[in-house]
C-alpha cells in the first residue's frame, strides 16, 4: 500500500491583486491540521525563470500550485510545460480569468481543498511569438486598456474602467490582414484575440466555441470600434453583436497590421509590434479541476 504523504509547493505572488490577504499565513494556517507536506515559494518583484524553475526541482512537489493572477499561472506553466506535474491555482489576482474558465472557487480554503484533492486534466496551449499563452492574448483596444491599467497606480475594476475610458480617447482602429486555410483575410479592426480559452476574466465569453482540449484555438476579430459592444467585455455578460465579430478556427496563425499594435499575453503588456506567429501546443499542461463544474472542456 503507497502512504507516501502528497507534498505541494505554493508559488505565490505577493503583489498580485489588492494585498487584502497574507497567503503565506493562510496557506500555513489551512494545512496545520491536513496531512499534507508543503513549501512556499515567495516569488521576488524582479522574478526571473530559472531561478522559479530550481525552486520547482529542489521541492520534488507532487502538485506545483500557482498563487496569484493569470500571470502567475503563465509563469508556473512556463516551468511546467510538457511535463505531467499537476499545476493548481489559487485566484488571488485582480481578474483571474483561468481560474473562472475552469470553475475554481474564489473562496481561499475551497480553492485550497481542490489544489489538494482535485483531478488534473490535460490541456493545450499556444506559443505566441515565443511567448506561452494558456488563456487569451489579443492585439488592438483590449492590450491598450492592459497597458494603461499597468502603469495606473491601484488594481481592481474600478482601475479597469479608467483605463477603459483612457483607451476609448487615444485607441484607433487597426489595418490587419492573416490567412487562414486558403482564405486571406484583410480588415480594420478594434482589436483581433487569439483565444484559447472562452472568457476574460470579467466573465464575458468572447469565444463561445473554445475548449481547452479540443486541438485547436480561435482567432476572434472585433470589426467594429462601437463603445457599447466593447464596454461588455468589462462591465456584462451580454453576448456579443454578431454583426461586430468575426471568429475562426486553426492550430498555426501569422497575422501582420500595417503599423505597430498593443499586443497582450494572459494579462501581461508585451510592448507594441506588427507580426504575430501563433501555433498550437497539444498537451502542454496538466491542470486541477473540479470537472463537474467547469465548461472549459
Amino acid at each position: 500500500m503507497n502512504t507516501k504523504k502528497l507534498k505541494l509547493l505554493f508559488i505565490v505572488n505577493p503583489s498580485s491583486g489588492s494585498n487584502q490577504i497574507n497567503y503565506e499565513q493562510e496557506i500555513k494556517t489551512f494545512f496545520s491540521t491536513k496531512k499534507v507536506a508543503f513549501e512556499i515559494y515567495l516569488l521576488p518583484k524582479n522574478c526571473d525563470l530559472a531561478n522559479v524553475k530550481l525552486a520547482i526541482e529542489k521541492a520534488k512537489a507532487d502538485r506545483v500550485i500557482a498563487v496569484g493572477g493569470d500571470g502567475t499561472l503563465k509563469l508556473v506553466a512556463e516551468c511546467l510545460l510538457g511535463t505531467k506535474t499537476p499545476i493548481g491555482i489559487i485566484p488571488a489576482g485582480s481578474a483571474n480569468g483561468m481560474a473562472k474558465e475552469l470553475g475554481i472557487p474564489e473562496e481561499l480554503n475551497c480553492a485550497l481543498t481542490l489544489a489538494m484533492n482535485g483531478k488534473p486534466k490535460q490541456i493545450h496551449a499556444v506559443l505566441i511569438n515565443n511567448e506561452l499563452c494558456i488563456h487569451l492574448a489579443d492585439i488592438g483596444f483590449n492590450a491598450y486598456i492592459v497597458k494603461k491599467f499597468d502603469e495606473l497606480p491601484t488594481r481592481g475594476m474600478w482601475t479597469y474602467a479608467k483605463a477603459t475610458w483612457h483607451a476609448f480617447w487615444y485607441h484607433r482602429k487597426m489595418d490587419v490582414q492573416f490567412k487562414i486555410g486558403d482564405k486571406l483575410i484583410k480588415q480594420k479592426a478594434a482589436m483581433v484575440v487569439v483565444a484559447n480559452a472562452k472568457q476574460y476574466g470579467t466573465g464575458f465569453e468572447i469565444n463561445p466555441d473554445g475548449k481547452l482540449n479540443d486541438g485547436v484555438f480561435e482567432v476572434i476579430i472585433v470589426k467594429d470600434y462601437a463603445v457599447m459592444e466593447i464596454l461588455k467585455i468589462w462591465a456584462t455578460k451580454l453576448p456579443w453583436n454578431p454583426k461586430k465579430i468575426e471568429s475562426f478556427q486553426t492550430s498555426n496563425l501569422k497575422i501582420t497590421t500595417k503599423h505597430k499594435v498593443h499586443f497582450q499575453v494572459d494579462g501581461e503588456y508585451k510592448g507594441k509590434l506588427n507580426t504575430i506567429e501563433a501555433k498550437l501546443i497539444p498537451k502542454a499542461i496538466n491542470i486541477i479541476v473540479n470537472a463537474s463544474n467547469s465548461t472549459a472542456f
